[in-house]
């Protein structure tokens, strides 16, 4: 019988694109999420409503379980501090404790490479990079200290684990960069930071999503190369940060802004916003941060080998095919 996993939020926009993988493979699909997913389930997922801060509920959704695709998470560069460590930390902790008990073969989680990001340009690095002693948000802190504790947990024997890092999600059905993007343009809240030539990687969510399924076949597998550690995954062809922005807000049928700011006083603002943010208690989002400014500003694209020749990931979409089927999904 095939292997039985469970994808944690499953209804996410990768999450949800795993499962369809699994299933397309003929894995045996649990999902775990807040909310509810008709679709998904009518495809052939089991799913499970709740939290993953639940021990109860994680502990019974283990039951019968192979593997987990550690998917859920809260991102975003603006919350509360004890949400990120909850839901980030403290879940992550209670479901690798629960499937070690339990004698789960394998454990694949969703890390950011953001958990490097110091504030210094990231141009073509790879997983020697440490983990930076400076945050600049609780996201990359929270989702680094998660990294940290799966990969120690690795015994490629008995349960193997590894992190992938796949970087700035996109695809048809995005709902988190694109509409952002699309948002700020048409309340006139974005600009250029700097020159708009650093460049940055991105990755289509069919790559994200194969990325992990690949990794979890060489967990189960009990491929040794390929546990205990992390992996960047993205397209593989970095692009300019401003032509990149551009491209969606064409798609988008949108003109790009021609406003700009230099990265420096974007970083400036950003600090400035957030210390007045904080002193209000505001809890929206402000209009600019310092991650924000250098995320937009600074160099973000990174080396992925280890990927390449470890899980035999291979982005081989055709990126100009699946730009104009984002087209489509946003001009119907």
């Amino acid at each position: 019988m095939s292997p039985r996993i469970l994808v944690t939020g499953y209804g996410g926009f990768l999450g949800a694109a795993i499962c369809r993988q699994l299933i397309q493979l003929g894995y045996r699909v649990r999902g775990l999420a807040r909310g509810h997913y008709p679709e998904l389930a009518s495809s052939g997922v089991e799913c499970v409503q709740g939290s993953i801060t639940d021990e109860q509920l994680v502990s019974n959704s283990l039951c019968g379980i192979d593997g987990i695709i550690h998917t859920a998470a809260i991102a975003g560069v603006w919350g509360k501090t004890a949400d990120y460590e909850s839901i980030n930390v403290r879940a992550t902790d209670q479901l690798l404790l629960a499937a070690q008990a339990c004698g789960m073969r394998a454990f694949v989680y969703t890390s950011s490479p953001s958990v490097t990001f110091d504030g210094k340009p990231q141009s073509g690095i790879d997983e020697r990079v440490p983990y930076p002693t400076r945050w600049l948000c609780d996201y990359p802190r929270t989702k680094a200290i998660a990294e940290q504790r799966v990969l120690a947990a690795s015994d490629p024997s008995k349960f193997a684990t590894c992190a992938l890092r796949p970087h700035l999600i996109w695809g048809v059905g995005d709902p988190h960069l694109v509409p952002r993007i699309i948002e700020r343009c048409r309340q006139r809240r974005l600009r250029r930071v700097g020159t708009g030539q650093n460049l940055i990687d991105t990755v289509h969510v069919d790559h994200a999503a194969r990325a992990h399924v690949l990794a979890l076949e060489k967990m189960l597998a009990g491929d040794t190369r390929a546990a205990g550690r992390a992996y960047f995954i993205t397209d593989g062809k970095p692009v300019p940060c401003w032509e990149w922005i551009s491209t969606i807000l064409q798609c988008a049928g949108l003109e790009p802004p021609r406003g700009s700011i230099g990265l420096s006083s974007a970083y400036r603002i950003g600090g400035a916003l957030e210390k007045i943010y904080r002193w209000t208690g505001r809890t929206q989002e402000p209009p600019m941060t310092r991650f924000v400014a250098l995320q937009l500003g600074v160099d973000h694209y990174f080396d992925i080998s280890a990927a390449k020749e470890r899980l035999g990931y291979s982005p081989s979409l055709d990126r100009q095919a699946k730009i104009e089927e984002m087209r489509r999904w946003l001009m119907p």
